[in-house]
């Protein structure tokens, strides 16, 4: 059950964020804890159970706006904010902009997150960067005929009990 009542301070939420992400070192998850408050000052929590859970985007950030998503029955977030122990690598970024976060504090940088062996760098130069960038991963669109390679988005435009997000 989300934790609702009087408001606090984005550097509050911040130290309550960096405190669940340190409490999850000690139960086997990664140094990464992140809060979503709502607009109508609902709280989740989410913290990195990458290794715990043998899932890769088991990040804070994406755990804790699944568990805002799932707790409110909706997958928009609009008015909502999020609130991390550490700045969003690119995942987490793409994941709050698709929930329609509002907007974002972090409390350490990708930086201090570097230091710490946990260097996203090359994320970072994935997006931002050039070809030579990219080769860490290509690519590539592979040729198929117009009608098959569009047929999902066909059956999409079609469908008139669809959900638009």
């Amino acid at each position: 059950m989300p934790e609702t009542g009087l408001r606090s301070t984005p550097a509050e939420y911040l130290a309550r964020a960096v405190a669940i992400a340190t409490d999850n070192v000690r139960n086997q998850g990664g140094p990464f804890g992140a809060i979503v408050v709502t607009a109508d000052g609902r709280v989740f929590e989410g913290v990195n159970r990458v290794t715990a859970n043998l899932d890769p985007s088991a990040h804070a950030e994406v755990t804790a706006i699944r568990a805002a998503c799932q707790g409110l029955g909706t997958f928009d977030l609009t008015g909502a904010v999020l609130y991390s122990s550490c700045e969003p690598c690119p995942m987490c970024l793409a994941t709050s902009l698709w929930a329609r976060v509002d907007r974002v504090y972090f409390a350490a940088d990708r930086n201090d997150a570097a230091d710490a062996g946990f260097d996203d760098a090359v994320f970072y130069r994935y997006f931002e960067g050039g070809e030579e960038d990219r080769a860490i991963m290509p690519v590539a669109q592979e040729p198929l005929p117009p009608t098959a390679r569009i047929a999902p988005f066909t059956e999409w435009s079609t469908t008139s009990t669809r959900v638009d997000y």
